[in-house]
């Protein structure tokens, strides 16, 4: 394979990884530069419920090695709690606050997830159009919770705007989306939520990752990843189902499979 293979987690920051991963006793302080010795990237969820802070994205950068990676996700405003009239000033807020990654050269991308509700109606491609053009400068990838998006028609437009598309491994459930490899700009891209049907629409936002995929469940991906190797400079590989650490174990097996 061609493509640069990055695997990580998504977040890093959970006290119930203490055991499993980090060393029961270390500070939390500590966790960061701890995982960045065994990972070389991660997703940052917390900037999903406040606006990054240029100084703390500063701190991370310098806790971390030359060479590794923050996937940073989106605030709620620009992706779940949408008025269009905050557009401008919710992104230049964002913007400024990853401006560090950015100048450092350790922001794989922006992660745009939304929210199952956000459905494919004229009005939503609106909105992802003028958010998209406010990223325009800035590596941008979409997910999308909500099946009536993946058709080829955004797939093409992704790929003009050199936007990635956010392969998802989740439950086989309805209108959820389905496993794909696909590659819209140089980076591929897949996030493992697990495959927890019990929890999925029920659980919180740990009870719904709670799963630990087998061996034969990521042997499934590998053709597929090697696929978008072809097509990708860098594949990113993040996996989300944090509860009880099982997120370390899968991407370590993983990585041990691949690298």
């Amino acid at each position: 394979m061609g493509a640069k293979i990055i695997i990580g987690t998504s977040g890093y920051y959970y006290s119930d990884w203490a055991g499993p991963f980090y060393p029961p006793k270390m500070k939390q302080m500590d966790f960061l530069p701890f995982y960045a010795q065994h990972f070389d990237m991660t997703e940052l969820n917390f900037t999903y419920y406040r606006q990054p802070q240029a100084a703390a994205m500063g701190r991370m950068a310098e806790l971390t090695g030359d060479t590794f990676l923050f996937a940073v996700k989106a605030h709620c405003t620009l992706t779940h709690n949408m008025d269009t009239a905050d557009l401008a000033s919710e992104s230049e807020i964002f913007i400024r606050g990853i401006d560090p990654l950015l100048q450092t050269e350790k922001l794989a991308t922006v992660l745009f997830q939304f929210p199952y509700s956000f459905h494919y109606t004229s009005e939503n491609r609106s909105y992802l159009d003028s958010l998209l053009k406010k990223f325009v400068q800035i590596p941008a990838a979409t997910e999308f919770r909500n099946r009536e998006w993946l058709r080829q028609t955004v797939y093409d437009e992704l790929k003009d705007r050199n936007v990635t598309f956010v392969n998802v491994d989740e439950p086989q459930l309805k209108n959820l989306p389905q496993p794909s490899s696909l590659v819209t700009s140089n980076v591929g891209y897949i996030r493992f939520h697990g495959r927890n049907k019990k929890n999925w629409w029920s659980g919180d936002n740990v009870t719904r990752y709670e799963y630990l995929y087998g061996e034969k469940e990521l042997g499934e991906w590998i053709s597929g990843i090697k696929e978008m190797a072809e097509s990708a400079g860098t594949i990113l590989l993040v996996f989300n189902n944090h509860s009880k650490g099982y997120a370390v174990s899968n991407a370590l097996q993983l990585k041990e499979r691949l690298l």
